[in-house]
């Protein structure tokens, strides 16, 4: 007896026999551009190669057309939960536009990453490649014809956030908030100062404040951890008049509300505490806590629809709503005193 072999592929000419059209509009409705189809045939289509399983032949696509239908993402080999997010958008947004996706983690600086860049882009395996940390300054000279590069540096080699991720603008909406809720002397515990988001929400506190002519009890310095927080809150002196604690994250925050209960605090009644990130479990906490969300999905996905413009030779379309946002919840009230 032969061992059965691998079982059969359906073919384009059966996905065109079940939806009733021709291979030409089942071809054309791959390629992404059947802009003439009617919403009727497209559906056809679609519930045709759902029933049958299909998956294009990439191998002879890309021998006929010259096009994989293959992307790649560079990144650091560090990895935290803000790539993580950022990459499931940016895959999300490649496989919505039919393309699937290779991602690369690699050992080593920019050098490195625009070494394995450029040899990508003349291999002709990929359509398109994402780098999500930056590359060395003469790689668009260096880059040979090929596949398009998009180059979205919102880390650096450490997986530390940069560029947009790293603006802290936002923060003045949490302190002009509590400001207008009767807050009058602030405390800012800070992130770890060799991240430039940390550096970003700090400088922004601290204009904010001279700005609105608050008063600020300083900034204690952080390191991200819950037990900053805590340490922060806890080391205030009595009668120091701060009214409300502005956090570099979310873990930073969750330690200063717990710093605030050791010491017979009420949170919001006697210290507002604000976050940034918009962990999950903030909204679950007792009470819940006032953060900044970002939308790292949405940035990843922006940065692939960049590229996926620039392989198709189309405008990007533009992102109309910003990346952050204040969530206010029970962690902030009204001040003590007004």
């Amino acid at each position: 007896m032969t061992a059965p072999g691998p079982p059969r592929r359906p073919t384009i000419m059966e996905v065109a026999r079940l939806a009733g059209v021709s291979h030409q509009t089942v071809s054309r409705h791959l390629r992404s551009d059947g802009g003439g189809l009617r919403a009727s045939t497209r559906e056809r289509v679609d519930a045709a190669i759902r029933e049958l399983g299909y998956r294009p032949n990439l191998v002879a696509r890309s021998m006929r057309t010259r096009r994989s239908g293959r992307l790649a993402i560079l990144l650091p080999a560090a990895s935290f939960s803000g790539p993580a997010r950022m990459l499931a958008g940016a895959i999300a947004a490649a496989h919505a536009a039919g393309f699937t996706v290779e991602v690369l983690s690699l050992d080593g600086g920019a050098e490195a990453r625009t070494g394995r860049m450029l040899e990508l882009a003349a291999s002709g395996q990929v359509e398109g490649i994402l780098s999500l940390a930056p590359v060395t300054a003469d790689s668009d000279r260096r880059r040979p014809d090929g596949a398009s590069v998009v180059v979205s540096a919102d880390y650096d080699d450490e997986m530390r956030g940069i560029g947009e991720i790293a603006d802290g603008s936002i923060l003045g909406e949490l302190v002009e908030g509590l400001a207008k809720a009767g807050h009058r002397r602030f405390l800012h515990v800070a992130g770890a100062p060799q991240f430039a988001s940390a550096r970003g929400r700090r400088a922004t506190y601290v204009e904010t404040v001279d700005r609105l002519g608050l008063e600020s009890h300083g900034v204690a310095d952080g390191d991200w951890s819950a037990e900053s927080g805590r340490e922060a809150v806890r080391s205030l002196p009595e009668g120091c008049g701060v009214t409300a604690v502005i956090a570099a994250n979310d873990v930073v925050a969750a330690g200063a509300v717990r710093g605030a209960l050791e010491r017979g605090w009420d949170v919001p009644g006697d210290l507002s505490v604000t976050g940034w990130d918009d962990a999950p479990v903030g909204a679950y906490l007792s009470p819940s806590l006032t953060t900044v969300a970002v939308d790292l999905e949405r940035l990843g996905a922006g940065a692939m629809e960049r590229l996926i413009a620039a392989v198709r030779e189309t405008a990007p379309a533009p992102r109309l709503t910003s990346l952050n946002r204040v969530i206010w919840r029970e962690s902030t009230g009204p001040g003590p005193w007004r």
